[in-house]
């Protein structure tokens, strides 16, 4: 398998439908921060020693792969494997079964009190930072909505998985730290 194409050496890539596109352009922008969530997820789960949170991250992240193909595709109908009202009932109830297991959940906490949660919670920035980009190309082009609540749904359950997996949680006391020195 040839790795280099040479099709991309004056910035433009080819998206699923064939179409040719500029490589900084907010759609490719837009799966890319997809592709990166995907890639921090795998990182991710690495540090996870709960197995059934990393079956659900490893589900997750074959949703992605639906979520980046259909951002890579501009002709209607072309892609057919895109995410659907089942995957985002399906967030919702992790989240659901999740929130009631966390301690302090309407505090302010600092991330990263274990390598697990650490991981999540910058997954979980690389989701809002896919959100933005998915909204701007909103703006522009036809997103569907369905995608756009996916990608908001899945950042709560990393916040979710995150927030249940951390080992000491450290609650930010906004006073404290103003005063201290850094």
């Amino acid at each position: 398998m040839k790795i280099y194409t040479k099709t991309g050496d004056k910035g433009q890539t080819s998206l699923y439908d064939g179409t040719r596109i500029d490589k900084d352009s907010l759609r490719v922008e837009s799966y890319g921060t997809v592709d990166e969530l995907n890639s921090s997820l795998g990182f991710a789960i690495k540090f996870v020693e709960d197995e059934g949170i990393k079956e659900s991250l490893n589900k997750i992240q074959m949703r992605l792969f639906f979520v980046a193909g259909e951002l890579a595709t501009i002709e209607e109908g072309k892609y057919k494997y895109i995410v659907n009202e089942e995957d985002i009932l399906a967030l919702e109830k992790i989240i659901d079964d999740y929130i009631p297991k966390i301690s302090g959940g309407d505090k302010f906490i600092v991330p990263g009190s274990s390598k697990a949660a650490a991981a999540l919670h910058i997954s979980r920035t690389i989701c809002r930072r896919a959100e933005r980009r998915i909204i701007t190309l909103k703006r522009h082009e036809e997103v569907s909505d369905i995608l756009l609540k996916f990608v908001n749904r899945l950042s709560d359950v990393l916040y979710t998985y995150a927030r249940f997996l951390e080992s000491d949680l450290t609650v930010m006391d906004f006073e404290k730290a103003y005063n201290e020195k850094l």
